[in-house]
């Protein structure tokens, strides 16, 4: 068999074996993980293959490599042992010195190059593992995440201005850009538009992504695996670094410290940070008075809680991407009810949308009641305790401090029992929770002051549509 012919069946060969892994494993792990690996030789005793870092060696070893062995034996039909060396600049070229099971090898494996030819084209070879090294260590990014599919209005169009700066400038506008806010509402979407602004824009531009937890595991892996000075290479090297959830950071003594000397690296290397927390800087528990300075150095963009407009604009731009028709009394009921964050929102009108197709039904107001059933209800009761005695304290005409306090005039009494009653049916907080928030009370207290506005509203009409307008009022 010509030598060609070889090194294009095993090829095929180890092709195989990588599309049953990606099958497998998944997208992200296998982009990871595996999609780096280069395939050296292989005969009827071992196959060998590289990857560009120890810490892959280790990862891949650890994780992938009697699967890959089993997996290569049931391509091969022979028992070979898997060997996975480090080599920096490892990557597919195009005559590899594959050797098909059986077959003796015509060319010897060899790192020097044969021709003057081959020897200036070493520059384009040394790139390509650098861009592999760095998506390994990156995390992936969803595709769905993009400027274009991020819905701008007043609670987040500074951190958005700011997040598209940062993507399409040649220089770094400012550093850090540090964007926070709540659950759900959308820094993880800038994050990663950012990303693949970048990397559209800038190919050549290295970038990493990646949560606060999974940096802290590459660290206190390369500290177990005594390979810190790698670690610091890959990460004080980019071009652009960011981390998604810094919070988690927090109480990390050692975590903190490499990560404060590689933000200060990159910051004097004019390199760009971006940074993703739940709060700003300056309220980050258990993190250092320092790091939160440096946090601060550069642009800090919040992104408030939704708007009922915005809602609507999120829900009308999903509406049109999942290319479904869906009637406006649906959605703007669902802006209306579904107010915590922008992933529970999409994912309501998600479930909707699946559940019309499903049953062939059309979508409409009775049937989004019916199938958001249970996420309604959750919503109904993320009312507040605090809003509740100030609701009620407005109502009544009396002061929140009569909501602590151990009055027992019927007049601040009455008031204090009907928040407890309402508390206890309109949060999700335990009557011993609820009675903290009320003095310190006792779940006792709680309790008899649910029982007695029971009492009061089956025996008086005008109490008991009091107590429903509160309700009402509470819920909206």
């Amino acid at each position: 068999m010509a030598q060609s012919e070889v090194i294009s069946s095993i090829q095929l060969q180890w092709d195989r074996v990588l599309g049953r892994l990606r099958a497998e494993v998944g997208e992200a792990a296998y982009r990871s993980w595996l999609k780096p690996l280069t395939l050296l030789s292989s005969d009827d005793s071992c196959v060998r293959m590289a990857v560009p870092t120890r810490f892959m060696r280790d990862w891949v070893a650890g994780n992938y490599q009697d699967r890959i062995q089993a997996l290569w034996q049931d391509e091969v039909g022979v028992s070979s042992a898997v060997e996975i060396v480090v080599l920096p600049l490892a990557r597919p070229v195009p005559k590899p010195a594959l050797v098909e099971v059986g077959v003796e090898a015509e060319v010897p494996l060899s790192g020097k190059p044969e021709s003057p030819r081959e020897e200036a084209e070493l520059p384009a070879i040394a790139e390509a593992p650098r861009v592999a090294e760095f998506q390994s260590l990156s995390g992936s990014l969803d595709p769905r995440f993009t400027f274009d599919n991020f819905v701008v209005g007043k609670p987040n169009e500074l951190a958005y201005a700011a997040a598209r700066r940062v993507a399409e400038a040649e220089n770094v506008p400012f550093n850090p850009l540090f964007l926070y806010g709540g659950v759900g509402l959308g820094k993880t979407h800038l994050m990663h538009a950012i990303a693949h602004q970048i990397r559209n824009v800038y190919p050549q531009k290295k970038v990493i992504y990646l949560s606060a937890e999974k940096f802290m595991y590459q660290f206190v892996r390369a500290l177990r695996t005594k390979d810190t000075m790698s670690f610091k290479e890959q990460f004080r090297s980019v071009d652009v670094l960011m981390i998604d959830d810094v919070q988690f950071i927090g109480g990390r003594e050692a975590t903190q410290e490499e990560f404060f000397h590689t933000f200060n690296a990159l910051v004097d290397q004019n390199r760009q940070v971006v940074i993703s927390a739940d709060k700003s800087p300056s309220d980050l528990a258990g993190v250092e008075d320092r790091m939160k300075s440096r946090l601060g150095w550069g642009l800090v963009a919040d992104i408030h809680p939704t708007t009922y407009e915005l809602r609507l604009g999120i829900l009308e731009s999903k509406a049109e991407q999942l290319d479904v028709i869906i009637p406006q009394k649906v959605i703007e009921f669902l802006a209306h009810k579904i107010t915590s964050n922008i992933r529970e929102l999409e994912g309501a009108l998600n479930r909707i949308v699946a559940h019309a197709t499903l049953v062939g039904r059309a979508v409409s107001l009775e049937t989004t009641q019916e199938v958001l059933h249970d996420l309604l209800r959750a919503n109904d009761r993320r009312v507040t305790i605090e809003e509740i005695q100030k609701k009620v304290a407005e109502h009544f005409n009396v002061r929140i401090s009569d909501m602590h306090s151990s009055r027992r005039a019927r007049a601040v009494a009455r008031p204090r029992q009907i928040a407890m009653y309402l508390s206890k049916h309109l949060t999700s907080r335990s009557l011993p929770e609820i009675g903290r928030k009320f003095g310190g009370r006792d779940h006792t207290t709680v309790m008899h002051a649910v029982k007695k506005v029971e009492e009061l509203k089956s025996g008086d009409v005008e109490f008991s549509e009091d107590i429903e307008l509160l309700r009402r009022m509470l819920e909206n």
